[in-house]
């Protein structure tokens, strides 16, 4: 399944769902999403994963989210620190 951004999608071997909010394509062809979970019970950001699209499922009834960032373009996160 090829993952498209603003889709909720399932890892089918852990569970683990979230919002396709990354996609990286592979020149072997080892195809990656990366999945960014809902907030915590206690309201903490929970860490997103890349996993292989082959491992990916939909998840019913959950609309495409779609964010217009004409005005405002850019990461929703802070370059990583080395």
């Amino acid at each position: 399944m090829k993952a498209v951004l603003g889709t909720t999608l399932r890892d089918v071997i852990t569970g683990f769902s979230g919002v396709v909010v990354g996609r990286v394509e592979y020149l072997t062809g080892c195809n990656q999403a990366l999945l960014q979970p809902k907030v915590g019970e206690n309201g903490a950001l929970i860490e997103s994963v890349w996993i292989d699209e082959q491992r990916l499922g939909p998840v019913a009834g959950v609309a495409r989210i779609k964010i217009d960032n004409g005005a405002t373009p850019g990461a929703d996160r802070p370059a990583p620190k080395r």
